[in-house]
């Protein structure tokens, strides 16, 4: 399942909305999305929503869409 985070780039300042950014990637779950997402990067990881097969087609239309892959 593909799913899409939304983030914060540091822990270490208080988060905006302005500076959310999204991450898109594969994993089996969300916990194994949180997993990959805590393991691979220093983000503060705001919330994880698995994507559809409807939304994905409409994140893929989107010129910020890019597929993440982490080496687990």
């Amino acid at each position: 399942m593909i799913f899409k985070v939304y983030y914060q780039p540091t822990k270490k300042e208080n988060p905006k909305r302005e500076n959310t950014h999204v991450l898109y990637f594969e994993a089996k779950d969300e916990v194994e999305a949180r997993y990959l997402v805590e393991q691979n990067t220093e983000y503060n990881v705001e919330f994880i929503e698995g994507l559809s097969d409807a939304a994905l087609e409409y994140e893929k239309q989107s010129v910020n869409y890019k597929l993440t892959e982490f080496n687990n």
